[in-house]
């Protein structure tokens, strides 16, 4: 076994068309290059999910290996070069998890000096404890595999990207934008609906109705308070009277630029009364949908406390109650990184290294919410110090791309940035230990 261990997940590497571009690919090999340099007997981890296997969907089998070598030649070429004196080993994930299900990949990956362990999770002992290691997709109703290496038992997730997912890197490249291809960074995948939506608006709308809408939108909840004033206006209730004339008088001096913005409060309030009458039937409609969905178990029931990290902490309690002497529980999956203390133990997801979009309101009107890009790079490094486990958590730079329209940025604020994780924390050799309530420091969206 090693001294020192990295772990990492989540890259999603491959995929149909406009998938195959990694974003982050000169980063990840300068990391590799990093460690090839360190002198230290280590172990990089990949907890799964490395490559999209799921996102080829015009190839089968080994063909999808034979394509990521191709597409991506630094990045195999710096794998080999790293795990000379590097060990690496890799695990699969629910997006890969066809490396579970042909023994060939085994040999194929060793050639380029990676070790695959088609397993669902991974031991390795520090300090005289056990640091647990899985992807966590078993932990996802939607994705767990319900026959771990069939590669023909895939579960839900699986048809919702190769039907969806790889598609839209088919058709990425179609658009006025390159943005379909970003649909494997949003999360939950019940944003996707609002994501295509504000893509549409803010880049594939015809710029002519997009600005003619934009007073609409704009002026829309202004319009909503004008009109109900007008409406008890002639009751003379709170002076409303005396606002009405005001209002007026003020619309009045505006000349033409008055006349028509309140021509544009009157469209929306005919379009507020026409959705009013809609909603009422549409409601039931969408209520009765929706439960029938929840039959199929194709969407979760809607419960206003649901932690979305709550089923991999209680499988963490979980393996931290049969086995006393694990200190970490690591996994992936989700694309949150995340640290959590339990009593004298740690619960750690190692998030992702794809661009994540942040789904930001906008401060007036009723204009689709924006999706902020960036990325947060990171890897942790387990090791021992002193007879004690120590955890130490390293992000690694890179820019936000500067791909939002001039019209997103006015009408949006930057998200605050994320809450952040120790660079540094330390699992004491336990003398006596009880299993408590996560304490968590998150880095998730």
């Amino acid at each position: 076994m090693s001294d020192v261990y990295y772990f990492v997940s989540d890259l999603h590497v491959g995929g149909d068309e406009q998938l195959q571009e990694c974003e982050f690919e000169d980063e990840f090999v300068e990391f590799l290059r990093k460690l090839d340099g360190a002198d230290e007997d280590a172990e990089l981890i990949i907890l799964g999910d490395a490559f999209g296997l799921w996102e080829f969907t015009e190839t089968d089998g080994m063909a999808k290996f034979k394509e990521l070598v191709e597409h991506h030649p630094k990045l195999f070429d710096q794998l080999r070069a790293t795990g000379e004196n590097v060990t690496i080993t890799l695990i699969p994930g629910n997006h890969d998890a066809e490396l579970a299900g042909y023994s060939a990949y085994v040999e194929r990956l060793r050639e380029y000096n990676v070790e695959l362990d088609p397993t669902l999770s991974l031991a390795r002992p520090v300090a005289g404890q056990t640091i647990w290691i899985e992807h966590g997709m078993q932990r996802d109703a939607n994705n767990r595999m319900p026959e771990f290496g069939n590669p023909y038992a895939n579960p839900l997730g699986y048809f919702v990207n190769r039907h969806i997912t790889g598609k839209a890197g088919q058709l990425s490249g179609h658009g006025k934008y390159n943005w379909l291809k970003d649909i494997q960074s949003v999360t939950p995948l019940e944003e996707i609906p609002q994501w295509i939506a504000s893509n549409y608006f803010y880049r594939e709308m015809s710029p002519f109705l997009r600005y003619a809408a934009l007073p609409f939108l704009l002026l829309f909840q202004v319009s909503i308070v004008y009109l109900a004033v007008l409406l008890v206006g002639d009751s003379g209730l709170f002076g409303a009277r005396a606002a009405t004339r005001l209002t007026g008088a003020l619309l009045r001096q505006l000349g033409l630029v008055g006349s028509l913005i309140e021509f544009v409060f009157v469209v929306n309030f005919v379009i507020v009364s026409l959705l009013f009458v809609i909603s009422i039937p549409l409601y039931f409609f969408a209520r009765d949908v929706r439960k029938t969905l929840e039959r199929f178990d194709l969407v979760r029931p809607k419960t206003d406390t649901e932690d979305p990290d709550a089923p991999y902490v209680e499988a963490a309690l979980g393996v931290f109650e049969a086995n006393p002497d694990v200190a970490a529980f690591i996994y992936g999956h989700t694309h949150r990184v995340s640290l959590s203390r339990v009593g004298k133990r740690v619960i750690i997801n190692t998030g992702t290294w794809l661009k994540r979009l942040h789904r930001t309101p906008t401060w007036i009107g009723v204009l689709p919410p924006v999706y902020y890009p960036s990325f947060r790079l990171n890897y942790f490094r387990i090791s021992e110090e002193a007879g004690n486990v120590v955890v130490e958590y390293e992000t690694i730079e890179k820019d936000a791309p500067r791909e939002l329209s001039l019209l997103e940025r006015l009408v949006s604020r930057r998200p605050k940035p994320d809450p952040g994780i120790p660079e540094r924390t330390v699992i004491e050799s336990p003398q006596k230990e009880t299993v408590e309530s996560p304490t968590q420091t998150d880095g998730g969206e």
